[in-house]
């Protein structure tokens, strides 16, 4: 197995996609290919190595992390790099185009002009037509790189058009030891959010340095244990809405704050200064921007709080399969030996079904709270 450069040090237990990437890399004075789809489970680090990737094509050592070229791409202020990042649920068409249309602009600093599209299986269908017609005639010099959960998520003719890496989920292990290393998170607790975010290592760095995001995940997988009966699960579910809801202000409270700061700095006004007549526009397109990014954030941080769940519910039957793993949620060992003493192994399984198609349900834009209503009836313990 090769050494691989600097520029990919954070990428975790991903020994396969590396040697792939760097092996484009060292030939690329033969020609690298236009278009790229990285797929992987969240977590499993699909932006960073599109990032990484973008840095060390514009490397003149493929990827040092040191000079000048590595230091913009990592920051996200390289001229030739483009990130599509969206904030909206979907992707939209318009966003699409503009992408398209400065994609055939030449580099500036002599490499390559890449083209990232972070959650490209956000795109809606009209959308991803227009990229395809990109990629069928991609401007010389220009490389698209994609990342999206999985393959199925894009459409085929899409597929058969790009060259694909797939990325795994890292060792629990790996993602505890970055967060000792790289953030100096005390080593106990480092394994206990890298198992509990399920090595994700953005929400393992999350729930090691907020105890109030560590505080909300416990208290969605005990209000889970504890539905006997309907009235529990209405409650369950009011619950999980105020959580997750907690969970997005959290996230967005600052950053809106920061923009809007640096817009009105950048309008020349004060923090506090009357907005003219001609400037609110700006303000009243940030404003949209982020009612939009609030909402994807609520609806994140709903499938998170469904996918906290498949790991209780993978715990519980773990127990009553007497598995022998080690259970993803320790500090909840005593909920989730009385939930498996309380039900059989097919209940279960049927509860991890019904919380999967919960999350297809959201996915598909029913109610939120339709869908976790539903969900919480059916997570009721019966030991019929």
């Amino acid at each position: 197995m090769q050494s691989h450069q600097p520029v990919f040090n954070d990428l975790l237990g991903q020994p396969e996609a590396l040697d792939l990437i760097e092996t484009a890399v060292r030939h690329r004075e033969e020609g690298v290919f236009h278009s790229w789809l990285i797929t992987g489970p969240p977590g499993s680090g699909r932006s960073n190595l599109a990032i990484a990737f973008a840095a060390a094509l514009q490397c003149k050592a493929g990827g040092c992390g040191t000079c000048q070229s590595c230091v913009l791409a990592q920051a996200g202020t390289h001229p030739d790099i483009t990130v599509l990042s969206t904030e909206k649920v979907q992707i939209t068409i318009a966003e699409i185009r503009d992408l398209v249309a400065s994609s055939v602009m030449g580099a500036s600093m002599g490499g390559y002009r890449v083209m990232i599209i972070e959650d490209a299986d956000r795109m809606t269908q009209t959308a991803s037509n227009v990229l395809l017609k990109a990629l069928e005639e991609p401007p010389a010099g220009t490389i698209w790189i994609l990342c999206a959960p999985s393959e199925v998520d894009m459409l085929p003719t899409i597929r058969s058009r790009v060259r694909r890496v797939g990325l795994k989920v890292p060792a629990v292990e790996d993602v505890a030891n970055l967060l000792v290393q790289r953030n100096g998170i005390e080593p106990k607790l480092a394994m206990q959010v890298a198992a509990e975010s399920q090595s994700h290592v953005g929400m393992a760095l999350r729930l090691a340095t907020s105890a109030e995001a560590r505080t909300r995940r416990k208290e969605t997988l005990k209000a889970a244990t504890q539905i006997k009966t309907v009235t529990d699960a209405v409650r369950a579910c009011d619950r999980w809405m105020e959580l997750a809801q907690k969970d997005a202000d959290a996230l967005t409270k600052e950053r809106d704050g920061e923009e809007k700061a640096a817009l009105m700095a950048a309008l020349g006004l004060g923090e506090n200064d009357p907005v003219p007549p001609s400037l609110r526009t700006e303000l009243k397109r940030l404003d949209e921007a982020q009612k939009s990014r609030a909402k994807r954030s609520l609806r994140d941080g709903l499938d998170r709080i469904l996918v906290d769940l498949l790991a209780l519910y993978r715990d519980v039957l773990t127990v009553q399969l007497a598995a022998g793993s080690a259970l993803v949620n320790q500090d909840l060992e005593l909920d989730i030996l009385a939930v498996a003493s309380e039900t059989k192994p097919e209940q279960t399984i049927a509860k991890l079904e019904a919380i999967e198609l919960a999350r297809v349900r959201i996915e598909r834009n029913v109610r939120d709270v339709m869908a976790l209503d539903c969900l919480a009836v059916s997570l009721q313990v019966r030991k019929d």
